[in-house]
């Protein structure tokens, strides 16, 4: 019985240092995701874990971690998670006017395993590729793109180059500068200044003449970059608050401009309307007279066409009233030709007979004498001066008053 709990005691001191051998040598690793692990073997062996998950490595090796992307942050010491949080960056522009710069640009660390490892050779670790590799050449191709133009230039609508500079050079190697003299008009004051200008290079075949690149030889590359923030020293803010000004007072005019253009062609318009009006309503009244003149002469012309009609009219009644007096007047010459006007003379006789009558009633005189001398037989005056009157107007008449009778041979 000793000796069995003695054997067990033995078994379970093994299986104790066991476990404790293998804790402290661990031949197992794990790799997160996001990460690659550098493995070196104590026989001076390294090879890379590029994949997540649990591996197998020989026990005492030495396990280094990388990220896959490493963040290099220059927000001004903000903290971001970054692999590196720095300060901002000082840029100076082609103008010598300076201005700070915040960035963020990822770099994907190199997936080909004999890149990887020679970098690993060179920089040890994650922190002194960031701080000895990665930081100082973000800071190089930022400071080297900005002396690509102006300060005014970047303002006025150059940022996207500058982020279009600082990419490229990022990538493939800084560019080699030439300083060229040229002459230009300020914006603000209109006055000629000097500007020495850099330009890039470019070899004979037009091709850009670049720096060797960090990243290129160990296989780097650029995930990302990004120019988030420039802010202008305070003489650059305050040229670039006149120039605002100016185009401000510039912008205001144009629109003044534009204004009273657009007004003196609204007027124009309009006065080319009142004046198509008033012709239109003018042509109207003289269409309106044209027709009222043309109408009055046509009726006109009708009406002279009836006064010729009743003009032709009368000229034929007249002919014919004419022609009927003519006719009655010879009727009636013929009838008194036939009976030497008897009725006339009857009529003539009759009258003068009334008159007499007339003055023989109203005489108031004596008829017959008062007094007789003589032997005369004592006759009627009143009545021999009617017979004498009565004759007389027979005789002018020349009046017969024997009746004709027709003689029979």
């Amino acid at each position: 019985m000793e000796k069995l709990n003695a054997r067990f005691i033995i078994y379970g001191m093994a299986a104790l240092f066991a476990v404790i051998m293998l804790v402290l040598v661990n031949p197992f690793g794990y790799n997160d995701m996001g990460y690659r692990e550098i493995v070196e073997t104590p026989t001076g062996k390294k090879y890379v874990i590029f994949s997540n998950g649990v591996y197998v490595k020989f026990p005492g090796s030495k396990v280094t971690t990388y990220p896959n992307v490493i963040t290099i942050s220059h927000r001004g010491g903000e903290t971001t998670g970054s692999t590196i949080d720095a300060k901002s960056i000082l840029i100076r522009f082609n103008d010598a006017t300076e201005a700070y710069a915040q960035t963020v640009v990822r770099f994907r660390l190199p997936d080909v395993e004999t890149d990887m490892l020679m970098l690993h050779s060179e920089y040890i670790n994650r922190e002194y590729i960031a701080m000895k590799g990665l930081a100082p050449y973000t800071i190089e191709c930022l400071k080297n793109s900005a002396q690509l133009m102006d300060s005014e230039q970047h303002y006025s609508g150059g940022r996207a180059q500058l982020s279009q500079y600082f990419q490229d050079q990022l990538e493939d190697g800084l560019f080699i500068l030439d300083i060229q003299e040229t002459f230009a008009k300020d914006t603000l004051t209109g006055e000629d200044k000097r500007i020495y200008a850099n330009r890039i290079r470019t070899n004979s075949l037009g091709e850009k003449v670049r720096k060797d690149s960090d990243l290129k030889v160990f296989g780097i590359s650029i995930a990302s970059a990004t120019i988030e923030n420039v802010d202008y020293e305070s003489q650059v803010d305050e040229k670039l608050k006149k120039k605002i000004e100016a185009s401000t007072r510039e912008s205001v005019s144009k629109q003044n401009l534009v204004t009273a253009q657009q007004e003196a062609m609204t007027a124009e318009a309009e006065g080319r309307r009142q004046l198509v009006e008033i012709e239109y309503k003018e042509k109207q009244v003289q269409t309106q007279q044209v027709v009222q003149a043309e109408t009055s002469v046509k009726l006109a012309e009708k009406d002279r066409e009836k006064q010729l009609i009743a003009l032709e009219g009368a000229k034929l009644e007249a002919q014919k009233i004419k022609a009927l007096a003519e006719a009655e007047a010879y009727a009636k010459q013929k009838v008194m030709a036939a009976d030497g006007a008897l009725d006339k003379k009857l009529q003539a006789y009759k009258e003068v007979q009334g008159m007499w009558a007339t003055a023989f009633q109203n005489y108031q005189g004596d008829l017959v004498p008062k007094f007789q001398t003589g032997g005369g037989s004592g006759g009627n005056a009143g009545l021999d001066f009617m017979e004498l009157m009565s004759a007389k107007a027979a005789m002018d008449l020349n009046l017969s008053t024997k009746v004709k009778t027709n003689k029979k041979n």
